[in-house]
């Protein structure tokens, strides 16, 4: 089998303009690879996440929808590309309790499609350009259901997904496996735990408690905050990511994790220790003191936390962050540096979460 290392390569780069997307470009770029951007640009994908990325490769910014058959179709045989990743994903449990049909959509039929463009571009192939082709699927640990007090998911974890948005990352995964093993596509699928960092949009947890902090808006905590988390930093996912295209083997799932078990409770009262260091409140007060306990979400996992010892062994992953905290330190950071970029992406969303972006405080 060919190697896919070192040569830069044509990759079409779904939901790049998102938050680990538009982190896998800034990655690519710098590795020298030409990307074309496919993102529908919907309330999570903006093209200022995009801002500032510059490296030996290139990037370019399509808007347009993953179900757009013919749009993918073009893009692929235009710029001859080398590696379809499917990154784009509704992803917010929340939101698909609330109105399930868009992930059906987007997570189910937008794979779908792109499964059934990628084949007919492989087809096409041939030779080193054939050997080289791969499409990986970004998933997700939540397909695997809920952990009790121990263990791991692994790649051989049987799924068992408990929201509708896992349920339909785990018919999209599953898809991707079903289309390798019937018709021999090179699909690769990774399964990653929570992710963290820049860019990522104020609904999910670590930014929404960031930002609500600043506007000095209490600190909702789901139940009794004893849900646990394995937390990884997006750029040491994004190098699993690519690891897995260059090193993997086709037909394959490889998990990563960050090593990071955290419940959201201690997440929570960590960025307020951070936040008192970093941004102090006038009163003086720590800002534990806006923690507030809500109703629990319906169907919430209890656990989750992942093996990555497959992926250690045969792609030669490492964590750049081996401590959550030092991560966590240098997100916190950058969100209170970047209010330019909170404001655009907000004002853009119509401001979908549950503060109001009007009242927050610089």
């Amino acid at each position: 089998m060919a190697s896919n290392i070192s040569l830069p390569k044509n990759i079409l780069l779904t939901g790049g303009a998102g938050f680990i997307g538009s982190n896998f470009v800034e990655l690519a770029v710098e590795r020298g690879h030409t990307i074309i951007i496919l993102d529908q640009l919907t309330y999570a994908g903006h093209k200022e996440n995009l801002d500032g990325i510059r490296g030996p490769g290139k990037f370019e910014l399509v808007q347009g929808d993953i179900r757009d058959r013919a749009l993918v179709q073009s893009l692929l045989k235009k710029h001859s590309i080398d590696w379809l990743m499917n990154f784009a994903a509704e992803s917010h449990v929340d939101r698909s309790i609330s109105g399930p049909a868009v992930f059906i959509e987007t997570n189910i039929l937008g794979t779908y499609n792109l499964l059934e463009c990628a084949m007919a571009h492989y087809n096409s192939l041939s030779g080193t350009q054939k050997e080289k082709f791969r499409y990986l699927q970004i998933s997700t640990d939540e397909v695997y259901g809920s952990l009790g007090p121990t263990g791991k998911f692994s790649e051989t974890t049987q799924y068992q997904p408990n929201s509708p948005y896992s349920a339909s990352k785990a018919a999209g995964d599953h898809l991707a496996r079903a289309w390798h093993h019937t018709f021999h596509l090179p699909t690769i699928t990774t399964n990653c735990t929570n992710n963290y960092g820049p860019r990522q949009f104020p609904e999910k947890l670590i930014p929404h408690m960031i930002l609500c902090a600043l506007s000095d808006r209490a600190l909702p905590v789901y139940g009794d905050g004893g849900n646990i988390r394995d937390w990884i930093h997006v750029k040491d996912h994004n190098e699993g990511v690519l690891l897995a295209l260059e090193n993997g083997t086709p037909g394959e799932t490889y998990c990563l994790g960050g090593n990071s078990e955290r419940n959201n409770l201690d997440v929570v009262k960590s960025i307020c220790k951070i936040l008192d260091e970093l941004k102090p409140r006038k009163d003086k007060k720590s800002y534990e003191t806006k923690i507030a306990f809500v109703t629990d979400r319906p169907g919430h996992d209890r656990r989750y936390a992942i093996d990555d010892s497959r992926a250690e062994r045969e792609l030669g992953f490492k964590r750049r962050y081996t401590r959550f905290e030092d991560g966590l330190k240098q997100t916190i950071a950058w969100y209170i540096e970047n209010f330019n970029w909170c404001e655009q992406v907000m004002k853009k969303s119509g401001g979908k979460v549950a503060f109001d972006w009007s009242q927050l405080k610089q």
